[in-house]
């Protein structure tokens, strides 16, 4: 199917679920827009099962794309610039240590809890996952999105500290839960010849090479930016620093989504406060969000356009598992973030009140979409792909519509000594 096709069938599903959504669903863009695929999937299948079959279209359509190619390397560059643009920073340097703990020993530590357990199940019921493949379902399965729940959060009242924990967990781990996926991927890819201390240089090499990038790149920007007052141009060089940006570190071999959450980051911060008029910093802001909500919606159609693909081989050992991840997700979450919070008591570092917030609010969205939609043909991909979309319905349609109620029932004043001011 020719590239312009594929696109404008792919954004006039979206245009539809985003005007059905605002006109008569009204829920949260991102959950609203879950809630449709799953329709659309739902819809398609009970069609083809009274013989009009449109599997056959969503199969070109589908396979038409590059998902390697376009997901990994366009996508998440966007969303993750836009994500990071949209942070607070004077918040989260007042929270950066609990942040740093979240990411660095969060993500990897989630990935291991959600790859074995998910690797026991599979063999418990004959599916026989192998382990590598389990630890990439891990690893792109823990990175959180705040996007669904950030605007609930604030609704319900909840404190800045807390919301700037929930927020730059997700604006961080996004990054580090990539270079551990493409480790682990290129581990998988070439395992004979690509061992642990290899697997671990690579992680370092291209995190802190991505950081530094980001950094030059979002420097590079904000002289830019401050030379002008139009926010047309403006508007290109954010578009240029996330292209040329992303591309230059594929050159050079280090974290792209790490590098773009660093530029995203200063632009973010130096750039509004010393580069940008009041004019150019409102329409600045609409234009990316404008951005993620596109590519967001982008993914959620395609996924369910994926599942009706896959489903005539989806069996219902497919389904149990899915549903399984659905728990191994959570608790993996729950211990990871539990067990942080009680090792690191003494220093005060993620109270343990937050817990259950944080843990519920660890919202599955685009992110974890786009890196399963991006595995390579393996026998493993059908079962992940389909683990991935149960778990990220459950989060969008369940814990993002009710972590407002938990966080106002954690409004009330707390007994618990593990606390620091907020």
């Amino acid at each position: 199917m020719p590239v312009f096709q594929t696109i404008g069938i792919l954004l006039t599903l979206t245009a539809l679920f985003a005007f059905v959504n605002k006109r008569y669903i009204r829920l949260q863009m991102t959950v609203g827009l879950m809630l449709q695929s799953l329709i659309l999937s739902g819809v398609l299948i009970l069609l083809s099962r009274f013989g009009i079959g449109l599997e056959d279209m969503a199969q070109r359509l589908v396979r038409g794309i590059d998902f390697d190619q376009i997901l990994l390397q366009a996508v998440l560059s966007f969303l993750l610039f836009s994500g990071a643009l949209f942070a607070e920073p004077e918040h989260l340097k007042k929270v950066k240590l609990d942040i740093a703990v979240l990411v660095l020993v969060g993500v990897v530590l989630s990935t291991i809890l959600v790859g074995f357990g998910l690797f026991f199940i599979s063999n418990w019921l004959g599916m026989e996952l192998r382990l590598i493949y389990c630890l990439l379902f891990g690893a792109l399965i823990s990175p959180t999105d705040p996007i669904a729940v950030i605007a609930t959060l604030k609704r319900a009242g909840i404190d800045h500290q807390t919301g700037a924990r929930i927020a730059g967990e997700a604006l961080f781990n996004d990054g580090i839960g990539i270079v551990l996926f493409l480790s682990l991927l290129h581990f998988a890819e070439d395992g004979g010849n690509f061992g642990a201390a290899e697997m671990a240089s690579l992680f370092a090499r291209e995190a802190i090479g991505g950081l530094i990038l980001g950094a030059l790149v979002g420097g590079a920007g904000f002289l830019l930016l401050r030379g002008l007052d139009s926010y047309t141009v403006e508007i290109l060089v954010t578009l240029a620093m996330v292209s040329g940006g992303y591309s230059l570190a594929h050159t050079l071999h280090v974290s792209g989504p790490l590098a773009m959450v660093a530029a995203g980051l200063m632009i973010g911060s130096h750039g509004r406060a010393h580069a940008m008029s009041d004019s150019t910093e409102e329409n600045l802001d609409r234009f990316w969000e404008v951005i993620e909500d596109i590519l967001n919606a982008l993914l959620f159609t395609l996924i369910g356009l994926e599942i009706l693909v896959l489903f005539p081989d989806i069996t219902f050992a497919h389904v149990v598992i899915g549903g399984a991840s659905i728990l191994i997700v959570l608790l993996a979450r729950f211990l990871s973030v539990s067990g942080m919070s009680l090792a690191l008591k003494p220093l005060k570092i993620i109270p343990t009140r937050t817990v259950p917030l944080l843990t519920w609010a660890g919202v599955r969205g685009g992110i974890s979409i786009a890196l399963a939609l991006s595995l390579p043909s393996v026998p493993e991909r059908g079962v992940l792909i389909v683990a991935t979309y149960m778990v990220a319905v459950f989060t969008m349609l369940v814990q993002a519509t009710t972590v407002g109620k938990l966080a106002r029932i954690r409004r009330r004043p707390p007994e618990d000594e593990h606390q620091i001011p907020e």
